[in-house]
């Protein structure tokens, strides 16, 4: 729904009778008998839609006088006269369909030159309105973002790194494979630095396979047990005693 907005204000203006017109000339404000006005108050202009009202109201009790509609400006509602800025000629409607022109002077030119203007810039923002409703939206300038003949585009890739690995969560870089024991069981790799385990074993190099050699590594601080004799005889044990001394070749040792 269109709301009432207020164009200008003005406290004082006078209101004439008008003389029958001898021609279809100009109205001149000279003929008015501009000393002796019919009405005087205060005038207050509004709008509401794309139609302005001038009203014109007493200046204690605000009660309106008259009130004239205006579709269109210059027109046939407010006209100004031929010899004078202040002056201006309304045509009046009482609501019933009855009409009367009169004459209106304002006793301050700024407030003629005030109320022209608000008349003027309404009715500019109405032809606009009325231009944009009439557009077609599919008729204004449509945006075009294909490539045009010869143009390029340039992607900077330089700080992007390649992902290897089983899987796209696995950290950057090649994984090496731990190398497998005997049996194929898998062995963790040897601490940093290259020192011995905590059982006496030496630290193994990634990929070295387990052998014999390794594992009969002398530990550090005991002695290492001599070689076995190629021939081995029988413990001679006492009935109900301890072992005591083996028998037989001097190869034997005792436990």
């Amino acid at each position: 729904e269109d709301y009432e907005s207020v164009l200008c204000v003005k406290p004082a203006v006078l209101v004439y009778r008008l003389p029958p017109r001898a021609s279809n000339r100009g109205y001149r404000a000279a003929e008015w008998q501009l000393d002796q006005p019919a009405w005087s108050g205060g005038l207050r202009g509004t709008a509401k839609g794309s139609t302005a009202f001038i009203k014109l109201e007493d200046k204690s009790s605000g009660e309106l006088f008259a009130q004239a509609p205006v579709e269109q400006f210059p027109g046939v509602a407010v006209e100004s006269v031929t010899d004078s800025s202040r002056y201006f000629v309304l045509r009046i409607e009482d609501g019933n369909g009855r009409r009367a022109f009169i004459g209106v002077g304002f006793v301050d030119r700024g407030d003629a030159f005030d109320f022209n203007v608000a008349l003027q810039d309404h009715f500019k923002w109405v032809r606009q309105q009325s231009e944009l409703a009439r557009q077609d939206p599919e008729q204004g300038p449509k945006l075009d973002l294909g490539f045009k003949e010869g143009q390029t585009i340039k992607l900077n890739i330089a700080n992007m790194k390649k992902k290897e690995g089983p899987t796209s969560g696995s950290s950057t870089g090649s994984t090496r494979p731990r190398p497998a024991g005997p049996g194929g069981l898998t062995l963790l790799p040897p601490p940093p630095g290259g020192k011995s385990t905590s059982q006496g074993i030496p630290a193994r190099l990634p990929g070295t396979p387990i052998t014999d050699s390794v594992l009969s590594w002398p530990q550090p601080g005991v002695p290492a047990a001599p070689a076995a004799p190629e021939a081995w005889g029988d413990f001679a044990k006492a009935s109900g005693s301890t072992p005591s001394q083996a028998q037989g070749n001097t190869g034997w040792v005792q436990f």
